[in-house]
């Protein structure tokens, strides 16, 4: 069972060693994720790269983590964090040698595409806290997780530039790019051989299909289905803006096949769904073990809100701030990283609130300041004061981040058994978000890309309506067919 002893930061035993290590291993994988970004000036003399190209490594680096993080959310349920995050950080840092190795945009593209499955780390993570805490400290240990993971893609800002200058001058950012992949490598072994999946004398319940998200009633069967045509979607539009309607990386022939190959994984994914839930058609499922798909949903459209405004920003903010400032890029650089910066504090922040505060109100609190913050940035131009510019970046990170933390306080407590598939699809939907956004700034302004974002808070606040407060218990079967009660409140 999980320990009583109180969160103390300081300690490296029982499950505070497991939150130091789980955090660290989120850190690497967003360190290398994210390793482009403060070096896309460099990378793009190197590779003779025009705006558009940079703008289709943008959208390419959080594609394939839409897929990525449904898939491995299924694998951890079902194989454990243990192994499948070892797996991750270790299969990942092989793209990471390629895109530094690249020779011209196909090469730098076909890599950054492939990085994008070590987003999916993440989702990992979330099912391993959960083993460990109880739901009284679960939004803050998620928090922390959470918070001090995504800070792998400030700590990338503010390192990356400097390392690749004094390891290699103009071909610096290759060397810099593969000491990302070698430090996911070597943790990869550091992390199996030192976690286990919950502590010692609990049950790590598993889902009773893997292929689909389990659901316990025929109209949330339906409601799965819809809520999985978003995902595909956001795929289809990576593809048109790869075509020659956009950058024309792909031709005609291959968009074509593309587009029909998403409609045939959709249909698939579908029967997948439907081979997981038939049983539900045939007989109800008891009360005690249902749970509302409604829940999963709503969360879903906020981390589209949080989560995907987050990666696009992070991604776009350094060449926001260069060129509305005219700025140098390491000097524009170092300024954005105070966005990603405040994941220390905000997303923990996030987390501890939703503890002590309860869950739906924290989140409405927090949606609205995203959807404030945003509109606030999209007025900032080149008569503002740079200070005052990075102060108002920094102050609606703060309410994106600690808004990610509250939506990551709720998804363990809705099932057990399939925290890592509701994670993961969570998760997938901050994707989602991050590819939408990127290709709205792809097609308009700076100032209307964060008023589309604040727009889109705005919606998510109104659905956020629709979530219930968790209370009292779910239920689990043990091996032995006995019902366990674990507390959500």
């Amino acid at each position: 069972m999980t320990d009583n002893a109180k969160l103390n930061l300081l300690s490296f035993t029982g499950k505070m060693k497991i939150l130091h290590l789980s955090w660290i291993a989120f850190f690497l994988t967003f360190f290398v994720w994210f390793n482009h970004a403060p070096l896309l000036g460099a990378i793009a003399d190197s590779l003779g790269l025009g705006k558009d190209e940079i703008k289709t490594l943008l959208i390419l680096n959080v594609a394939l983590t839409i897929p990525a993080r449904v898939l491995i959310g299924m694998l951890t349920d079902k194989y454990g964090p243990r192994l499948v995050y070892a797996l991750l950080l270790a299969g990942c840092s092989l793209p990471c040698f390629m895109f530094a190795l690249a020779d011209d945009f196909t090469q730098a593209a076909i890599a950054r595409f492939l990085i994008g499955f070590i987003g999916a780390g993440f989702v990992i993570g979330i099912r391993m806290v959960s083993e460990w805490f109880p739901a009284h400290e679960l939004g803050t240990a998620e928090g922390i997780y959470g918070g001090w993971g995504n800070f792998g893609s400030a700590a990338g800002a503010m390192l990356l530039p400097t390392l690749a200058l004094l390891l290699g001058g103009d071909e610096g950012w290759r060397c810099a790019i593969g000491v990302t992949g070698t430090l996911c490598l070597i943790f990869s072994v550091i992390w199996y051989l030192n976690v286990s999946d919950t502590p010692k004398g609990s049950t790590y319940f598993k889902p009773k299909r893997i292929g689909g998200l389990e659901v316990t009633s025929k109209g949330d069967f339906v409601f799965l289905l819809i809520m999985k045509v978003p995902l595909y979607a956001a795929l289809a539009l990576l593809c048109w803006k790869l075509s020659p309607a956009g950058v024309s990386l792909l031709g005609d022939t291959a968009s074509t096949l593309i587009y029909i190959g998403l409609v045939g994984f959709f249909l698939y994914d579908c029967y997948g769904a439907w081979r997981v839930n038939r049983d539900i058609f045939v007989k109800p499922v008891p009360e005690m073990h249902r749970y509302k798909f409604k829940q999963v949903a709503v969360l879903n459209m906020l981390y589209f809100a949080t989560f995907g405004s987050e990666l696009a920003v992070i991604s776009m903010l350094p060449l926001f701030f260069a060129e509305v400032f005219e700025l140098e890029p390491v000097y524009a650089g170092l300024l954005a990283s105070g966005y990603a910066f405040m994941n220390l504090m905000s997303r923990p922040a996030g987390g501890l609130i939703s503890d002590r505060c309860g869950r739906k109100s924290t989140l409405l609190v927090l949606t609205a300041g995203l959807a404030l913050g945003y509109a606030l940035m999209s007025v900032i131009d080149a008569s503002w004061p740079l200070a005052l510019a990075v102060i108002a970046a920094m102050a609606c990170s703060f309410f994106v981040q600690a808004g990610e933390g509250a939506v990551f306080a709720v998804v363990p407590l809705i099932k057990r058994r399939l925290t890592g598939q509701v994670a993961g699809m969570t998760g997938a939907y901050g994707n989602v978000g991050a590819v939408f956004y990127l290709t709205v700034l792809s097609l308009v302004s700076y100032q209307t890309f964060f008023l589309v974002i604040a727009g889109t808070a705005v919606l998510g606040f109104v659905t956020l309506l629709l979530l219930e407060e968790p209370k009292g218990h779910m239920a689990e079967v043990n091996a032995d067919g006995s019902v366990e009660l674990i507390s959500v409140s």
